[in-house]
Parts: structure tokens; C-alpha cells; sequence
């Protein structure tokens, strides 16, 4: 329930303002939606303008990384010695590598090849060769503020395929950001994403969605990409989540690897790609922080 605060008390966003000045109206078109039986955000969900500053500031080391990555991927590399340059850029910037030690994963970025669909673990053992695309997925901590973002690479001379499966799961991230509209739900955004991969014969991973984000590396909501129209929760200004579809060329099937408890991959073997956005609702649509 939103509890309404007397007018001239101090906004419950922390903005400084009277309540009358800041959220009362938002508080006012929030009820009205709960009374019609959406599910709406708590408070805690919602950024401040100093909160959404805070995490563009994340997201500048966040994109700084991914740039180097860009810069310096090639075959014959292993995918430890992209590790080590993420912990280099983020180090040198005064950030923190958010994925280390998050429930006991231990390295500081993913990074999935192939099949793999997401959480691949770097290891100096894996060495990306002519022809793999890989997903390297970055996430920084910088005084308080969480940024993530993930980007495919194409390693030398990908088959035809490949490529189409990459630029087309870019494409259902920019169709996704496009949909993210206040006062409309995740699932009005999602299910475009889903019909998207669907028309280019591909399956959306199901049980993996992306999430809220600011404050903490994992907030609410959940955000499915294979949910339909008027379902889930409402978007509304000042939340921040990502848009990360991960879509399979296959069937949307996947299992964890049982080794390490965290690569998942395919079930078919079929290639799979994600790219990785953050944004934070405004007004009139979104505001893209990091990519």
C-alpha cells in the first residue's frame, strides 16, 4: 500500500522538497493504479535525482571497461586474461568489480562463448578462437552505485549465422528500450521482445530475466522478456533496471553447469546472445545510463 504523507512534510525521496512539491501527485496516480489491480513498485525501488547521478557515474568505469574490451579482444586470448583487464580498468578508476565474491562467484566479469548462454567463468584454459562470439557482461560498484552492462564480440570470421543472431538480439534491446514507457508494465516492454525473437525464429530464455539495480547489484523487479502485455509490474518514473534478453538460436532450454554451479549453457548446443542495457524510467520514456 502507498502511504500518503501530510503535504508540507519533508518528500519521502529524500529530495528536500515539501511532499506537495515532489511525489503527492505520483503517490496520487500510484493509488489509482493499485486500485485497479496493477502491482506497483515500493518506495525503495525509486531513484533520486542524486541516486540516478550517482550511478552515471558507475557507469562511466562500467563503459570504460567494455571499450577496452572491444579494443583488445582477438583469438588466441583466454578469457582469464579479459578478467584481468576488467579488474585493471575498474582498479585504475576507483571502482570495484561487483561480480567477485557475489554468492561465491569467483572471478570479476562473465564471460559466455558460444552455447554459452550466461555466467561463463574465466579461465586461462579457454582461449577464444576464429569464429566464437562471446558475451563479456561487466558490472562496477563506484561509491555506493551499481552500473552494469554487457556486449557481444564477434571474434574473427564468424558464420553468417552468428552474426544475424547477434545484431538481431541488439535489435530486440533497442525495440525493448523503445517500449519502456511510464504508467505501462513490463510485460507491455517484454512481450515485444519476445515476438521479435520469435519472428527471427529464435526462443527467449526463460528462467534468466534481467533487474533492478542502483543501490544494490540486484534489486526488484525481475524482469521477464517472455511475459504478455499487462502483466507484471508497472513502470514508472525513477525506476532503474536492466534490459538484458539472453536468446537462444534454438530452443529457450538451458541447463547449469553442474562443475562449477554457475555456466549456463544451451540444452540443444545452439549458439545464444545477450546484450546488456541499464536505464532508468523517465517521464516521457527512458534515459539509457549504461550500455
Amino acid at each position: 500500500m502507498v502511504k500518503k504523507l501530510e503535504r508540507n512534510a519533508p518528500c519521502w525521496c529524500g529530495s528536500g522538497r515539501k511532499y506537495k512539491q515532489c511525489h503527492s501527485a505520483f503517490d496520487d496516480k500510484l493509488i489509482m493504479y493499485a486500485d485497479k489491480g496493477f502491482f506497483i513498485p515500493d518506495r525503495d525501488i525509486i531513484k533520486s535525482e542524486k541516486d540516478i547521478e550517482g550511478i552515471k557515474r558507475s557507469a562511466v568505469i562500467n563503459m570504460a571497461v567494455l571499450d577496452y574490451v572491444g579494443e583488445h579482444i582477438e583469438a588466441g586470448i583466454s578469457t582469464q586474461q579479459i578478467d584481468d583487464w576488467v579488474v585493471k580498468i575498474t582498479k585504475e578508476m576507483g571502482g570495484h568489480c561487483a561480480p567477485l565474491g557475489y554468492d561465491g562467484y569467483t572471478k570479476s566479469v562473465c564471460t559466455s562463448i558460444n552455447d554459452v548462454v550466461c555466467h561463463g567463468i574465466p579461465s586461462e584454459k579457454e582461449i577464444l578462437k576464429d569464429g566464437d562470439i562471446i558475451n563479456v557482461d561487466v558490472s562496477t560498484y563506484f561509491e555506493g552505485y551499481y552500473s552494469d552492462s554487457s556486449r557481444m564480440y564477434l571474434i574473427g570470421n564468424v558464420s553468417d549465422e552468428a552474426r544475424r543472431l547477434v545484431e538481431n538480439v541488439k535489435k530486440s534491446v533497442e525495440i525493448g528500450v523503445e517500449n519502456v514507457k511510464p504508467w505501462t508494465t513490463l510485460g507491455d516492454m517484454g512481450s515485444k521482445i519476445n515476438e521479435f525473437a520469435i519472428s527471427c525464429g529464435y526462443e527467449v530464455v526463460r528462467s534468466i530475466g534481467g533487474h533492478g539495480i542502483g543501490k544494490e547489484f540486484h534489486e526488484d523487479p525481475f524482469v521477464s522478456y517472455v511475459s504478455n502485455p499487462g502483466e507484471e509490474m508497472l513502470m514508472v518514473p525513477g525506476m532503474c533496471f536492466t534490459i538484458e534478453p539472453m536468446i537462444n538460436a534454438g530452443k529457450h532450454d538451458i541447463y547449469i553447469d553442474e562443475e562449477d554451479g554457475w555456466t549456463a549453457r544451451t540444452k540443444d548446443g545452439s549458439l545464444s546472445a545477450q546484450w546488456e542495457v541499464q536505464l532508468v524510467v523517465t517521464e516521457d520514456g527512458c534515459e539509457l545510463l549504461c550500455w
